[in-house]
């Protein structure tokens, strides 16, 4: 199969420093492209400030304007075009028939596993070299020993595929090595079982659960959900359909408060939704919130013209625009534990970066982790991506306190958001 050409993907930097970047994606159409672009834009830790997507349904034109979520993130902008690539349909005619793309086959999984004294801020800093290497972390357990060593178990993707060679591997040991420092005990990575994909998350109180998962959460959070009040003006959005201005196609007017991975939450809500963007203009936020116009049709190029439906897909956005992440601290027996949970894509492709964030803002509060894990567990009809964190008691804070818990959400959720 014919791979795209390198002018399907052009990265040209800002004209004077602090301007953003623009993408260029200009290759043939699939399904779910746009979601593929910002969930990967996403991964590497950009932010779209603003864009413009135009397709046929044949051929498909993107820019897309984006900065870095924090100065001091180094980009890896070849690797981010050498992805953006990747997921680009060849223009190129094929001449086998039922011949796989070259990223067909996923990719095998490894596991990292590492012993070392316990100090603050161990596991981010371990996610931050994880993800400066470009290895994607599928599951984790983590444990702490009672005389205050630390066991950590990643289960790991390379994403340059290069993870089978000593010298990915002796890079990746000693990239860990250094940053541990004296603490690192011991380092060893191989392939995972055969029985890693059996592998689920400890199992959620049907309390929990339903806390956590409930399709519509209620105008009164509950204290372990509450929203500070300047964050409440997340339920001020507006999702709404015209169907008078396009003869071919569905007009979808959002305006609602802007977020981290804010682009790609409406793209894989249509995506899951079989719905395609014909047209879209992504404007700059204006005092904290975002204005798009998107035409839309379904994947069979029909309009949305069903009330019924129309409603429904208003309120899917809403909701997923409205709460993307959801963060729950509860008390699992005599400790404190943090659940934060995503919906899973149904290609079954979770949200990028939620451990690394929810581990820097824990290290920012200087709250150690007990004990960590990622499981996928099923309820409403959905998949979800579920991270598990037992908080480590012995800190500068009262985690039995509701003041204390609530602070601990609102910092959590406002890193994951990116506010």
């Amino acid at each position: 199969m014919g791979l795209p050409s390198d002018d399907a993907v052009l990265i040209e930097k800002g004209k004077k420093s602090g301007d953003p970047y623009m993408i260029t994606v200009n290759c043939p159409d699939k399904t779910g492209l746009g979601c593929d672009i910002c969930h990967t834009i996403l991964e590497f830790g950009l932010y779209i400030s603003r864009g413009d997507v135009s397709t046929d349904g044949i051929w498909c034109y993107v820019i897309l304007w984006v900065i870095p979520h924090s100065s001091s993130h180094n980009v890896r902008w070849m690797s981010l075009k050498g992805r953006l690539l990747s997921i680009c349909p060849s223009s190129r005619p094929t001449f086998f028939l039922n011949q796989p793309s070259p990223h067909a086959s996923s990719s095998p999984v490894y596991l990292l596993k590492f012993c070392s004294i316990d100090r603050r801020g161990l596991l981010h800093d371990v996610t931050h070299v994880l993800d400066e290497l470009e290895l994607s972390i599928q599951r984790v357990k983590v444990t702490t020993t009672p005389d205050g060593r630390v066991v950590d178990l990643f289960f790991i993707k390379d994403i340059l595929e290069l993870l089978h060679t000593k010298e990915r591997q002796d890079e990746t040991c000693e990239q860990l090595q250094a940053v541990l420092d004296e603490s690192c005990i011991s380092c060893e990575l191989q392939l995972a079982d055969p029985q890693y994909d059996n592998l689920h998350g400890s199992s959620l109180s049907p309390l929990v659960a339903e806390e956590l998962f409930r399709f519509s959460l209620s105008e009164q959070e509950t204290r372990s959900q509450v929203l500070s009040p300047d964050v409440k003006e997340l339920k001020k959005a507006s999702v709404k359909t015209d169907n008078s201005l396009s003869p071919a196609h569905t007009l979808l007017q959002i305006n609602c408060v802007d977020h981290k991975g804010f682009l790609y939450d409406i793209m894989r809500t249509l995506k899951d939704c079989n719905i395609q963007i014909a047209f879209g203009r992504f404007a700059a936020v204006n005092k904290g919130r975002r204005d798009l116009d998107l035409f839309i049709r379904y994947k069979d190029g029909k309009k949305i013209v069903d009330p019924e439906k129309q409603d429904a897909l208003c309120s899917r956005l809403k909701l997923e625009l409205l709460h993307p992440l959801r963060v729950l601290i509860t008390s699992r027996g005599p400790d404190t534990e943090l659940l934060v949970a995503n919906p899973v894509e149904l290609c079954g492709r979770g949200r990028p970066r939620v451990f690394y964030d929810v581990t820097f803002a824990l290290k920012t509060l200087g709250i150690c982790i007990f004990s960590a894990e990622i499981g996928r567990h099923s309820a409403a009809d959905r998949e979800w991506e579920v991270y598990r964190f037992l908080l480590d008691e012995n800190c500068s804070f009262n985690l039995s306190s509701v003041v204390v818990r609530n602070q601990i959400v609102d910092k959590v959720r406002r890193t994951l958001m990116g506010w």
